[in-house]
């Protein structure tokens, strides 16, 4: 794919020029080039190894390059000492805030001379006036929302006097409303003079706030192009490799879904851990061979139902009838679904735990384990791997081989494409499509509505406990959540 020109009229902010980087024998960059223009947003997308993460890291000076030269301005940088001292600041994809000091604590660390807790404050406040980041200085980190702490990030950056960002996955951990938000600021931040390198994997996301995109794929790179020239297929095109790529909002034939009623709950009411009625007379049934989407906002009750229809949680009232044996792909796939220093073979045993009886017969445990892995994809050097060493998506696609290898007759699965790239993405969904069309009944959730319409043949919204059956337009969904009246 030919790549359109970009204005270099001018200096780049930042330039990174024949990039190589090897790990042992892995090759994760191969001659990249790459030019962030001051002012502008520039979004850089690749699947899960692509090598975007360690091209930003070595731009910001974390890494050298085994070969290749970093500059900003036109001038070498050598060290991430070097970028802080020119003006560029570095978020992570993984918070890097000390939970047990407070906002101020979190920004002074790094400076130098003595610690005053006042000037420290000050200086959050004045970012949060100039900026709109606002953060109470006094406030321990482990107690931020997620979007806080996301802010604070920022404004340990901005407290440097950055006018540069590079942003690994900003929106990874991000509720919608939150990721909106911080990609309006990061614009606005572009418009005032600043300048933003976006690492994401949501096509949407890039085109929506970028001026410039870059696309890498296994180490290469494919294509830099202004976004308005853009569009998600050539996107993911380039992305994917193939010529004729499926968009990430790929659609399923509807269906009205088989009559064989898989799950059937009625007048359902459902406390959380604090003892809260989160759920409220919830009437639902499950049909075999369609796919149910679940639409909500975040904190709508949605995380309880899924468990009570997967049967990891219990009903305070209410009747539930029909199938108990039930696949499930919770949200956190490292939390609730995956024991890390666990094998490959040993996650996949895990399946009907605490149901079985008998022995286990390992040497058919890794039999599975290997056809799992080669049938659904795994990228992983042998069965005794520990399940950490994966990378997400391929810990995700674990999750689902072992969660469908039994063949259940329903499944539930939560947020099943959070973090993951747009190859793994398409991949999850062709197995749930392919579940369904197998006659197994799937409920999905996902914090991206646009993800539940393309995946669903029939949505039920949720808005403070309680269920509402929509049709699979946008709008009357998007009402739906809200509580609307339709």
């Amino acid at each position: 794919m030919s790549s359109a020109p970009i204005d270099a009229s001018s200096t780049p902010r930042i330039a990174l020029d024949h990039i190589t980087r090897r790990f042992g024998r892995t090759i994760a960059l191969d001659d990249v080039s790459f030019r962030l223009r001051r002012g502008t947003v520039h979004a850089v997308l690749g699947e899960n190894g692509a090598g975007k993460t360690t091209l930003m890291r070595i731009a910001f000076g974390l890494l050298p390059p085994d070969v290749g030269g970093v500059f900003a301005d036109g001038r070498p940088i050598a060290s991430a000492h070097d970028s802080i001292a020119r003006g560029i600041g570095m978020v992570h994809q993984h918070f890097t805030n000390v939970p047990a000091m407070t906002v101020a604590e979190n920004v002074a660390l790094g400076g130098h001379g003595w610690f005053r807790a006042d000037r420290a404050s000050k200086r959050v406040l004045e970012i949060g006036a100039e900026t709109g980041l606002a953060l109470d200085p006094a406030v321990r980190a482990e107690d931020l929302s997620v979007g806080a702490q996301q802010r604070l990030e920022i404004v340990k950056a901005l407290a440097r006097d950055a006018d540069s960002l590079i942003l690994d996955e900003p929106t990874a951990v991000l509720a919608p409303n939150e990721a909106a938000e911080l990609l309006t600021w990061l614009r606005a931040f572009a418009d005032r003079g600043g300048s933003v390198v976006l690492v994401t994997h949501r096509l949407r996301e890039a085109l929506a706030v970028a001026d410039d995109v870059t696309v890498l794929r296994r180490g290469r790179h494919i294509l830099t192009a202004p976004a308005r020239m853009l569009d998600e297929h050539a996107l993911a095109a380039a992305l994917l490799g193939e010529e004729r790529a499926t968009s990430e909002t790929d659609t399923l034939v509807r269906s009205s879904g088989a009559a064989d009623t898989v799950l059937r709950i009625t007048n359902i009411d459902v406390v959380d851990q604090r003892g809260v009625r989160v759920v409220r007379g919830a009437s639902l049934s499950i049909a075999a061979g369609e796919i149910l989407g679940i639409a909500a906002i975040e904190g709508a009750g949605q995380r309880e139902l899924l468990r009570l229809i997967a049967g990891r949680i219990e009903a305070l009232r209410g009747i539930v009838e029909g199938e108990r044996v039930v696949g499930f792909v919770p949200e956190d796939r490292q939390r609730d679904a995956l024991v890390l220093d666990f094998s490959l073979a040993e996650n996949v045993a895990l399946l009907g735990a605490g149901a079985r009886h008998g022995r286990i017969s390992w040497r058919t445990i890794a039999q599975r384990t290997e056809t799992l892995v080669r049938e659904f994809d795994i990228r992983a050097d042998g069965t005794s791997l520990p399940a950490r060493a994966l990378s997400g998506g391929n810990q995700q696609k674990l999750v689902l081989a072992r969660e469908l290898s039994a063949a259940p007759r329903l499944l539930v699965a939560e947020n099943p494409t959070r973090g993951l790239d747009i190859r793994a993405t398409h991949e999850v969904h062709q197995r749930l499509r392919g579940a369904a069309t197998a006659g197994s009944a799937v409920v999905i959730y996902s914090s991206d509505l646009d993800e539940v319409l393309a995946l669903a043949t029939r949505v039920v919204a949720m808005h403070a406990g309680q269920l509402r059956e929509t049709s699979l337009d946008r709008e009357e969904v998007g009402r739906a959540m809200l509580g609307v009246a339709s």
